[in-house]
């Protein structure tokens, strides 16, 4: 029954989730300053349009951006990084059991089963569905030269509170930056 509650608890944990591009063959060790572009109005829903969730986002990423050897400039600098802020609704569906056990049938972790299957959890066909809300938060670099975006990483997670949410946003700001084509001097 323990394992049953702790893989329960495992599935309901929200990891984050990266995605990247980059224009290919580009040499980013070339790039050594930085700046930053305004943050690109979004629709984040409140939920990191305040200044605890602005500052969590510059101070995460300019660490990381200094650890990757770029000094930060207003003056020419090198590569102008921005971020996007989006919040949205989601639905997935929602799985149940032919075999009547979960909620309706002992608890959770079915401590009465007419039919038997003790210890085993199937839930094989579609109920309903519910509603989730995901937050996104994508930073580009962009050649000042060029003028064109040259690396863009998204980290994507399920959220479910804007304290918790803004809280979480120095830690997915270390996965986008994970994702940048220079790793870090340290």
């Amino acid at each position: 029954m323990l394992a049953a509650f702790a893989i329960i608890v495992m599935a309901s944990c929200s990891s984050n989730k990266y995605h990247t591009t980059r224009v290919q063959n580009l040499d980013f060790g070339q790039y050594k300053t930085y700046g930053w572009l305004p943050p690109v109005d979004s629709l984040s829903k409140d939920y990191f349009s305040n200044d605890i969730a602005k500052h969590n986002i510059m101070t995460t990423a300019n660490q990381e951006i200094e650890q990757r050897g770029l000094t930060y400039t207003k003056e020419n600098p090198d590569l102008l990084f921005r971020y996007v802020a989006i919040v949205n609704n989601k639905s997935r569906l929602v799985y149940g059991s032919p075999y009547g056990y979960g909620w309706g049938w002992g608890g959770p972790w079915g401590w009465y089963r007419p039919w038997g299957y003790y210890g085993y959890y199937s839930p094989n066909y579609p109920v309903g569905k519910e509603r989730i809300r995901y937050g996104h938060i994508i930073l580009e670099a962009v050649d000042r030269n060029t003028k064109s975006v040259v690396w863009q990483a998204r980290g994507t997670t399920e959220v479910d509170n804007p304290e918790k949410a803004i809280n979480g946003l120095p830690k997915m700001i270390n996965g986008i930056m994970k994702q940048y084509p220079l790793k870090t001097s340290k």
